[in-house]
């Protein structure tokens, strides 16, 4: 069993999840498996598969869906503390595989995502595959979309380019790509900030609108449905409302972050073929 709110310090085990190294593109990375049904791929944030990521993925589990949960960076299952999610921060923007200060351009690991969808597809069958970005993963929910499995994109907080607050880390070529498939095929992407995230600002939604159309759905919530006490990552090194399905979700009814969560969960159940599933308690 696993508590609805992550323990305050405590790193997560993630016992629950079958570890698996996955080599695809010729990159080996390691993937956190569990459930049964059509698969959705979760993305963590900054600084990695925290505990609230993992609360989040153990939701989707339990929703009726497989998660694939790619290592992406940081240490998996750790509680997300400020001066190691700094370095790892740090890192990360200067990564070849991320270019987190890149505007019109896909990031190189989109490419393993895109490979890891079609897998991911292949094990679970059904009518294809969902995703979920957050942070510095936001936007690569939107570029997997050139995968024909990948088929109900959530982006949380789409995070980068660093710097450019209007810009969109895609390609020009793959972004129109991907409006003439969501257009073609009838489908939305969803997507959540919160109000005064600077990290994520209104001006990239409103990119995201003038790319995308009607096709982009954009949610905004008010800074303060923000949980106020989040781990020191969050409080020290981001410094805003910013995680709407982790780190910064007050797990209540009534709250807006839990509604945000179960339209996520409602929207992989429609496009993956599982509305009958049942969402968590």
């Amino acid at each position: 069993m696993h508590p609805s709110t992550p323990d305050s310090t405590a790193d997560d085990s993630l016992e629950d999840f079958a570890r698996r190294p996955l080599t695809l593109n010729a990159a080996m990375r390691t993937v956190y498996v569990t459930g049964r049904g059509p698969a959705v791929i979760v993305m963590a944030e900054m600084p990695g598969i925290s505990p609230h990521v993992a609360r989040f993925a153990r939701w989707v589990r339990d929703a009726g869906f497989t998660v694939y949960m790619p290592s992406l960076f940081g240490r998996d299952g750790a509680y997300p503390r400020a001066e190691e999610g700094r370095a790892i921060l740090q890192r990360a923007c200067v990564s070849a595989e991320f270019r987190a200060f890149a505007a019109n351009a896909s990031s190189p690991v989109t490419q393993w995502l895109r490979a890891l969808a079609r897998l991911a597809h292949e094990e679970c069958g059904g009518p294809g595959v969902g995703a979920i970005g957050m942070c510095f993963t936001g936007n690569f929910a939107l570029s997997m979309m050139l995968e024909r499995a990948m088929l109900a994109p959530v982006v949380c907080q789409p995070s980068l380019p660093l710097g450019d607050d209007g810009g969109i880390q895609m390609a020009p070529g793959e972004l129109a790509a991907v409006k003439e498939r969501l257009e073609r095929e009838d489908l939305t992407v969803l997507a959540y900030r919160f109000e005064g995230d600077r990290f994520c600002t209104a001006q990239r939604f409103q990119a995201y609108t003038a790319a995308l159309g009607a096709r982009f759905v954009p949610r905004v919530l008010p800074a303060s449905a923000a949980n106020p006490a989040p781990p020191p990552f969050f409080a020290e090194v981001v410094g805003c409302a910013h995680s709407v399905v982790t780190a910064h979700l007050i797990d209540a009814e009534g709250e807006s972050t839990r509604a945000a969560r179960d339209e996520i969960l409602a929207f992989f159940a429609q496009r993956l073929g599982r509305t009958g599933a049942q969402g968590p308690a």
